[in-house]
């Protein structure tokens, strides 16, 4: 089991429940580090347009740090200019769009609070190597996204 410590400076936004459920079932031989940032509309849109090439507004953008690592044991040698200050690898970036995050609760007919640990729990699938491109990707993916949301007690009606 992998120890996950989620930076995020955004007040009131709790992410012990990502780091106790997020990387359970990681094995890993390092603490896995990721860092949450949260946004306005126009902050990423212009991240989104940067780094996509798609100039517009969306929900999550994630930017993984490791390659190769879905399904296989991460090991600190395989990696060994990607550790923080403290030791941790460093699995990547999460930026969070909170004003699309409202839409979307409101449209989903959630809460907020599903929809934000949602995209965040999302976006660390992203660092952690999965993805959504391919039908049977997708599927794996929804599956791990709801088991871990499932764990931390959130489900579609929270």
């Amino acid at each position: 089991m992998a120890k996950l410590i989620v930076e995020c400076e955004e007040e009131g936004f709790d992410v012990s429940p990502l780091e106790q459920y997020a990387a359970a079932d990681i094995d890993s031989d390092v603490p896995l580090a990721a860092e949450l940032v949260f946004t306005d509309e126009e902050g990423i849109r212009a991240l989104n347009a940067k780094e996509r090439g798609k100039d517009a507004v969306t929900d999550v953008l994630s930017f993984p740090n490791l390659d190769g690592i879905l399904g296989r044991p991460i090991r600190r040698a395989e990696f060994p200019f990607d550790a923080d200050e403290e030791g941790n690898l460093f699995l990547g970036s999460i930026v969070i769009c909170r004003a699309r995050a409202e839409e979307q609760a409101e449209e989903y007919g959630h809460s907020l609070r599903r929809e934000l640990y949602y995209l965040a729990v999302h976006g660390l699938c992203h660092l952690l190597g999965y993805d959504h491109e391919q039908e049977a990707d997708k599927a794996l993916m929804r599956e791990r996204e709801e088991r871990i949301l499932a764990a931390m007690g959130i489900g579609r009606e929270a």
